[in-house]
This record gives C-alpha cells, structure tokens and sequence, in this order.
C-alpha cells in the first residue's frame, strides 16, 4: 500500500514538473501507464498471487491507476489552459481604438433623377406604374404597331432569352418601358394618365448610350387630349426638373410607328453653360390608333398622347454630365459629388 501511495505521489510530482513540453507529459505518462511502465508491470505479476489476495491486490493497483490518470488528465488541461491564455495575451485586441465603422451611403444619380421625375408627375395627376423587364413579343412590339417583320424594329437591337411566350415567340429583354402602357390601359378604364419609369435593354454602349439604361413613358388618353396637352404637360415638366423658367421647348417631326403623328422634343436654356444650344430630351406623338385599339379602346372615340424619356438624358444635362458612361463604372470619386 505505501509502495502504490508513493508511486502515485511520484506520478503527480513527475507531471507537475512538466512546464510547457507536452512531449514531456507523455513520456512522463509512458513511465507510469505505458507497456512497460510500473502500473503495467504491477498488473502483471498480480498471475502470480492466488485468487484472494489477487482481487485485493487488483483492486489498490486500480485505484492508483486511476489517481494517475486523473493527475494526468488535469496536468494537460492545466497545459493546454496556458497555451491558450498565451495565445490569446499574443493576439490581444486594443478595444480603445477607434471604431472602424462604414461610411454613410448615398442614392445614385439617376436613381435621384428617378424619384424627383415620379414626385414630379404625382403633383399633377400621373399615376406611376411598374412592370416586369421579360416581355413578350406582342406587349413590346406588336401592341405597339410593330409587327413582326416591321422595319421599326431594326431600330432596337434587342437581347432575346431562353423561353418562348404563350405564341411560341421569344421571350425578351423589354427594349423601352412602352409595354407598360399597354399593361396599364387594358386593366384601367379612361381617363389613363400615367408614367413608367424604368430599367430597358438594347445592344447599344457608347458615350451616350449603355446595354442597360432608364427610361420614363408618358401616357394620357381621354376624350379630347391634344398636341397642346402634350406641350403643356412637358413645359410645366422641364422647367420643374431644371428648376427654371427660362428655357424653351420645341416639337420636330419624326417618326415613331406607335404614335402618328410623331414629334421629337428638344429644349434650349436661355442661359447657363448650354445657353441657345437645342437638345434632344425626348420623342412623342398622338398615339396610334392601332395602338389605342390594342390598349381595348375605341380609337374614334378615345385619342391621347405618349412620350419617352431617358432618365440618364436627363440625369446628364441636369448635372453637366458628358459620359454615361460615368454612371456605371463604380468610381466613388464621380458617385459622391451627388451626395
């Protein structure tokens, strides 16, 4: 018995020696509970003893051994306690330091162009109208007198995707916000005054033209809209978005297949850097009567008038900017002069 208590008294003391080196603990364990240590070897000649004092004898060598194990066990909890506090003394993190916190964020510009055109339209009665960007054939083409085949549409180069409408036709990327006015005007009834303001799609990217940009389309239908109508409702426009009255408006022909007749829209400032300078801002027309017929109107009964404008266009002359590209490249240094 006291051979077995100061066998333990040496294992504790052998395992507390060890400071750090966990090679150390093991080998100190090898001398005690390995194949060949002195708990081992007592285990072994318990053969030797007959069957009573056997099981006495059994019994001490296995407690020690447990009070070993048990030394062990808290030697290495105790090391591996050290080397973590060690650790985390060597990674320790300087909580006075300033905190890292992220800037404040700010709205794109043509996205400020957006709001303020919506907020604009609201104050005189425009609704504001939204739809999906995957049109089918007959919303963006066909509704809007654009027949398959038609010379018009060479005019918009268009991303086609996988997928084909209920007609078998492509699905594709919408390549104006116009189809939403045919959405709108087949699930309202006249009077229909409202925006779509918007993301589209052409294969188009220069200075002045991107693969993805913004529009808004105009629509107003009732009984008796005029080209005088249209003229108002853009003047009181423009000079609400540029915030001045000293600019002029202007209608020159041209042609569009969903409006007839067609008219572009340009603006002169009377004063400021573009000062005499017309400039193409937008097109519009009296809507076609086969396009008051496809909204599920009666064109002898119902005219009106539609536009389109660019919000990039607009974003540009609003803020002297030359390259739309500017817009889409991500660099904070142009984006924060707007915030």
């Amino acid at each position: 018995m006291d051979s077995l208590e100061q066998l333990v008294a040496s294992a504790v003391q052998d395992f507390d020696a060890v400071k750090d080196d966990a090679a150390a603990l093991e080998n100190a364990k090898a001398k005690y509970l390995g194949k060949t240590g002195q708990i081992t070897e007592l285990m072994k000649g318990l053969g030797k003893l007959d069957p009573e004092a056997r099981k006495a004898q059994g019994a001490l060598i296995n407690a020690a051994k447990g009070r070993i194990e048990a030394a062990l066990t808290a030697r290495r909890d105790a090391l591996a306690d050290a080397q973590m506090q060690a650790r985390l003394n060597a990674e320790a993190i300087d909580v006075s330091l300033p905190g890292r916190g992220r800037a404040g964020g700010g709205i794109h510009p043509v996205m400020r162009t957006w709001e303020r055109v919506e907020a604009i339209f609201r104050s005189i009665g425009f609704d504001v109208a939204d739809g999906p960007e995957i049109e089918n054939d007959w919303t963006n083409f066909t509704a809007l007198n654009s027949p398959e085949n038609h010379p018009a549409r060479s005019m918009q180069d268009t991303f086609y995707i996988e997928g084909n409408d209920s007609e078998g036709k492509p699905l594709l990327l919408r390549t104006h916000t116009s189809p939403m006015q045919v959405r709108y005007a087949r699930s309202h009834t006249p009077p229909i005054k409202v925006i779509a303001p918007g993301r589209t799609y052409r294969v188009d990217s220069d200075a002045t033209h991107s693969p993805m940009f913004h529009q808004v389309e105009g629509l107003w239908i009732a009984e008796n809209i005029s080209f005088a109508d249209l003229k108002g409702v853009y003047l009181n426009f423009v000079k609400a978005f540029f915030e001045t009255d000293d600019l002029q408006v202007r209608f020159r022909p041209s042609y569009f297949p969903f409006t007839e007749p067609s008219a572009e829209i340009d603006i002169a400032f009377g004063s400021g850097p573009l000062k005499g300078r017309w400039l193409e801002i937008s097109g519009s027309g009296q809507v076609h009567p086969s396009v008051v017929r496809n909204f599920g109107l009666d064109p002898e009964k119902y005219i009106g008038f539609a536009f389109g404008s660019g919000l990039e266009r607009l974003t540009m002359l609003r803020y002297g900017v030359s390259d739309l590209r500017l817009f889409y490249e991500g660099d904070l240094r142009f984006l924060k002069q707007f915030n």
